[in-house]
């Protein structure tokens, strides 16, 4: 919903200024002890796809707001507003809806994160990090808490993100709380390390990141951030290592984040401490295998560009997809991913998030052959009964 507030007496002198910040209440603290990018190959997305169902999931609890304030001269006005106006211009020209993905994207999100073999398996955490009341009770320790403050610029292709790891503690001991870690990740500006970068609108994004080479050999990682359909507060971030030999593609290990928004962008300076609504889950069930194989029809946004590019995902299309076994990994959270081949030589590295028996949110990235990105995809999925 857009507010409209106009003062001043003369209509049609108004300045315009926009405001996307996001709408939400954060919790309280609690006490407890610039070079030219390729250019995207656009299409306008099917009427009612995907934005259809992220602006009724955003409800209107974060509603945008023009603000239309006096001006001290028309002059000024007219120049100001032309100003402004030609910088939404160059920003939605190339990059449209990345404001909206700004403000989704944009604040403190916390939450917990673990790591996990290319078979699946979780990794424990080591020894010398854990605290040794869990060593003497014989508890083993898998999860990190974690911070991922995030803060999109919304007037250009820009973002920044934390990752901070928080040592584990005995109990809700919040204010004890020692970092870590912190690793932080660039895209877009002087300091870019983006290989490639897809966004959605709902605050969806897929990352590649080029990691380290190992003669001709390189590492990968490819982040998937998903966003629950049901609630734009809560997300998954998967990260699939992949050592690319040569042109052959191999999964290394896997990392899974659930994340929840907690507030407005903060520098990760507040911590949610006892007020976090995650809890760790590396150790739990796995998704069942048999919840995923089977006949799927999609409905996904995709973008295809060259590398270094950053695109939005709206070129949609239905189609149909046949999940076997083949490189299928059951993580917790009803999440999986794999890994695999295609008959024509493409590989595909893909993740999923089981929001409901027979519903799904995929993610995927297709390279070709000779080891480069092709394509990646977003996709709200269904299960085919009786193609199973």
């Amino acid at each position: 919903t857009e507010t409209e507030t106009e003062t001043g007496t003369e209509r049609g002198t108004a300045m315009m200024a926009l405001s996307l910040a996001p709408q939400r209440t954060p919790i309280p603290p609690i006490s407890c002890s610039a070079s030219a990018e390729p250019p995207c190959r656009w299409r306008d997305p099917p009427r009612g796809f995907l934005t259809a169902a992220a602006a009724a999931a955003r409800g209107p609890r974060r509603p945008v707001r023009r603000t239309v304030s006096a001006p001290a001269s028309r002059t000024t006005t007219v120049a100001s507003l032309q100003r402004v106006q030609e910088e939404e211009n160059r920003s939605s020209g190339t990059h449209p809806n990345w404001s909206e993905f700004a403000s989704r994207v944009s604040g403190e999100w916390d939450g917990y994160g673990a790591e996990f073999t290319s078979k699946g398996e979780p990794i424990e955490l080591p020894e010398n990090v854990v605290p040794e009341a869990f060593r003497e009770w014989g508890v083993q320790v898998f999860d990190w808490q974690i911070q991922c403050p995030t803060l999109a610029e919304a007037g250009k292709p820009s973002l920044m993100y934390k990752l901070i790891k928080l040592l584990p503690t005995v109990g809700c001991e919040a204010d004890a709380a020692t970092r870590y870690s912190v690793e932080e990740r660039i895209v877009g500006g002087a300091d870019d390390k983006v290989f490639a970068f897809a966004y959605d609108q709902s605050g969806s994004y897929v990352a590649i990141w080029a990691m380290k080479e190992y003669g001709e050999d390189k590492l990968l990682e490819v982040e998937h951030c998903l966003v629950d359909p049901r609630n734009q507060e809560v997300r998954m971030r998967i990260v699939q290592n992949i050592r690319v030999e040569k042109v052959t593609l191999k999964l290394q290990k896997i990392k899974v984040f659930s994340e929840q928004w907690y507030g407005p962008f903060r520098n990760g300076e507040q911590l949610g401490g006892c007020a976090i609504r995650e809890s760790g889950f590396a150790s739990t069930c796995a998704t069942e295998k048999s919840e995923v194989i089977g006949t799927w029809q999609s409905a996904c946004v995709s973008a295809t560009f060259q590398t270094g590019a950053i695109c939005e995902l709206v070129n949609g299309r239905a189609q149909k997809l046949i999940r076997d076994l083949e490189g299928l990994i059951p993580l917790p959270k009803q999440l999986w991913c794999s890994l695999g081949k295609r008959g024509d030589g493409e590989t595909w590295a893909e993740v999923g998030w089981l929001i409901d028996h027979g519903r799904a949110v995929t993610s995927r990235c297709i390279f070709l052959k000779d080891g480069n990105l092709k394509e990646i995809s977003i996709g709200h999925e269904v299960t085919i009964l009786g193609d199973v």
